[in-house]
């Protein structure tokens, strides 16, 4: 298994691939924590 994936990654494209999907993802992660406290205290 390991060695199907490891000549697929080309590294320097897949950190910045990784960097910017984990970006990516904390901010979804931030809008939907502001959108769940917002809706608390509109109640």
């Amino acid at each position: 298994m390991f060695n199907t994936i490891i000549p697929l990654v080309d590294w320097g494209m897949g950190t910045i691939i990784i960097g910017v999907f984990a970006v990516v993802c904390i901010v979804l992660v931030l809008l939907v924590f502001n959108m769940v406290n917002s809706g608390k205290k509109k109640k």
